[in-house]
């Protein structure tokens, strides 16, 4: 499927403003921008419309691009579809949409989706080569017959609102920061796979979430988190690591569902991570680790009962 029968939206639309972007993660920088998008649509008269990527165009245009997405497209879409607007159109990035001009791609979007704004952040670029930044587009838009927008960037606690921002403290494991940038608690979505069942030799029995290749993964450790299975939340701890304790260097995500006892396998559930407990630790005995397990469940339910994992 062409470009073009890409951008061919399924609905009624009346002349549109629109962003486009990425959007991985669909942080509070994101739905700033698209509450942005609303308003100027709205008091324009307009449609308001978001375009993205169903594949990074990093991967297109750099072999050596290394995923590292906050969530997965099927997320990606839903939380844009959420934002309120009246479209969301993902398209495919490949070398001929690479090798178009700011100009080629802004007046398809012209005869499309009769595109009359353009809402974008202030580092936004576009076209071949990202020749287009912001001057160049108004440039485009007094040309082809389009406004454009330009919104701050959004910021918390004196830090820009960034997808790079939210994986690095992702990778630190400091996913307590990483979820206030988001606006919502940063998680996994996966199926539940059969692991090794050491811990339900050592009285807790965990579930092994199998994610998509190339979502963020935070540091090893031992973390407060809420598990989802079809729809009920349960308080869980969970640990990511390469279970030092033992053989193995395969890196692992590892839940423990507290009062729970159903078999899951093969189940979707998705993990919700509030807080680093601590770091992984190499035990020199199972009865140690086994206290350690014991100490990591009472904080979790201290948590839940503090109201602190709702």
């Amino acid at each position: 499927m062409g470009l073009s029968q890409e951008l061919n939206i399924k609905k009624d639309l009346r002349d549109s403003f629109i962003t486009i972007g990425v959007f991985d993660g669909v942080h509070l920088g994101h739905r700033h921008l698209a509450k942005k998008l609303i308003e100027s649509a709205m008091k324009n008269g307009k449609s308001s419309g978001i375009i993205t990527f169903k594949n990074h165009p990093a991967a297109v245009i750099n072999p050596r691009f290394q995923p590292n997405f906050l969530t997965s497209f099927e997320t990606k879409l839903d939380l844009l579809k959420n934002t309120g607007v009246d479209f969301v159109s993902a398209i495919t990035f490949d070398h001929k949409v690479a090798d178009l001009t700011a100009e080629d791609f802004l007046s398809l979007l012209k005869n499309r989706l009769g595109m009359k704004g353009l809402v974008v952040g202030p580092d936004f670029q576009m076209g071949k080569n990202r020749e287009a930044d912001t001057d160049r587009l108004a440039t485009l838009g007094s040309k082809l017959g389009f406004e454009l927008e330009v919104v701050d960037v959004q910021t918390k606690g004196g830090d820009q609102v960034r997808s790079t921002m939210i994986r690095s403290l992702i990778s630190d494991g400091d996913v307590k920061n990483a979820s206030v940038m988001l606006g919502r608690k940063f998680s996994l979505e996966g199926s539940v796979i059969t692991g090794m069942k050491r811990g339900k030799s050592l009285g807790f029995p965990t579930a092994n979430l199998k994610t998509n290749e190339g979502i963020a993964i935070p540091s090893n450790g031992i973390y407060a988190t809420v598990a989802t299975i079809k729809g009920v939340r349960y308080p869980a701890a969970t640990s990511v690591g390469t279970n030092p304790t033992f053989p193995g260097k395969e890196q692992t995500i590892e839940t423990y569902i507290l009062d729970f006892d159903k078999n899951i396998y093969g189940q979707s559930l998705s993990i919700s991570f509030y807080e680093k407990l601590r770091n992984e630790l190499t035990f020199d005995s199972v009865d140690n680790l086994i206290e350690q397990m014991k100490s990591d469940v009472s904080e979790v339910r201290k948590l839940n009962k503090s109201g602190e994992l709702q």
